[in-house]
């Protein structure tokens, strides 16, 4: 799939969301990719995670590791594509953690595979988790890369989208976004 061709997918199911939005991350935004709008229907599910798991086919992946709960969908089926285990990361006490008698195997190869990136905290925690449980992680993937690229997460990063979407401090808002009420739509 092109860049184009997910934005559509994004546009067309309503999940390319318009207004004044408090990112996960901290900072604000005028746009927001709200992907589970996006991934209701399992066609649509089945297509970018076809089209992100043929991104990283090459590497050979054993296990995908998602953060809960944006991940979790994109991530098992990007599994599922591969024919690889899927496990997820959740919070506990605001933390995410490895639960549920999840294990990694030392010097398993790990795909961590999240839905959108902006700074890549959540990407990076699921990395040290992985890592501290002894996996060998190998590449992180995401749909969106709101980061254009930007993003280092010391392993490749593959992404269905890669563009540079405005995002501001929240102490330095432009005026039009400043009068706006901010709404926090994704997982907290």
């Amino acid at each position: 799939m092109t860049q184009d061709e997910v934005l559509k997918v994004f546009r067309e199911t309503g999940a390319l969301l318009e207004g004044h939005f408090i990112l996960r991350s901290g900072l604000h935004s005028r746009q927001f990719f709200q992907c589970a709008l996006a991934l209701q229907r399992m066609p649509t599910v089945e297509k970018l995670g076809a089209a992100l798991a043929a991104k990283v086919k090459s590497l050979g992946a054993v296990t995908v590791v998602s953060p809960a709960m944006g991940g979790l969908v994109i991530g098992q089926e990007v599994a599922r594509q591969l024919g690889a285990r899927f496990i997820f990361v959740e919070k506990e006490d605001g933390k995410l953690v490895l639960r549920r008698g999840f294990k990694i195997a030392p010097g398993e190869k790990i795909l961590v595979v999240e839905d959108v990136v902006t700074k890549g905290g959540r990407v990076q925690e699921t990395l040290d988790i992985v890592r501290a449980h002894g996996g060998n992680v190998f590449c992180a993937a995401a749909i969106v890369d709101r980061s254009n690229g930007t993003v280092n997460f010391g392993v490749p990063f593959a992404s269905l989208i890669s563009l540079q979407v405005e995002a501001f401090e929240p102490n330095n808002l432009p005026p039009d976004l400043a009068k706006t009420p901010a709404v926090k739509p994704g997982s907290k």
